[in-house]
């Protein structure tokens, strides 16, 4: 395992990300709140896009913005390496996600030379009250 240090700060990381997906795509890929050591949190607004029956937020809106949390965190530790990429993702969806701000809560577990593991928990309202909880894995170029 590398030592863990920080390489961007809130802005330079967000601008980045920005950078990093099409202009069409940010919006719903959530909002770059807080970096810290082993610890980024985004927020998301939910989009009429993301909808589903029933009126509940989608889960593939829910796995990318868990998805763009993880790489936030990984990237916020290893620089600007374009390259990372998820090699495995798994989800538990906890109950339905409404139309409120979604936090997304990503923390690295691990940081290694060529893997990273990272733990990203979403919710709304009380932290305690999670949507869902993923365990996501970056290879790392």
């Amino acid at each position: 395992m590398i030592e863990n240090k920080l390489c961007f700060d809130k802005e330079g990381l967000a601008a980045f990300l920005s950078d990093a997906f099409p202009v069409a795509a940010r919006p719903a890929l959530g909002e770059l709140a807080f970096v810290k050591l082993n610890h980024v949190q985004l927020t998301l607004e939910p989009l009429p896009e993301m909808a589903r029956p029933g009126n509940i937020v989608s889960g593939p809106a829910l796995m990318a913005l868990i998805d763009v949390a993880a790489y936030a965190v990984v990237l916020a530790h290893i620089g600007p390496v374009a390259m990372a990429v998820t090699h495995t993702i798994n989800v538990a969806f906890l109950r339905a996600c409404r139309w409120n701000t979604v936090v997304a809560d990503a923390r690295l577990i691990k940081l290694g030379k060529r893997l990273a593991t990272v733990d990203v928990r979403l919710w709304q309202g009380p932290e305690e009250q999670l949507i869902a909880q993923s365990t996501v894995g970056y290879a790392l170029p």
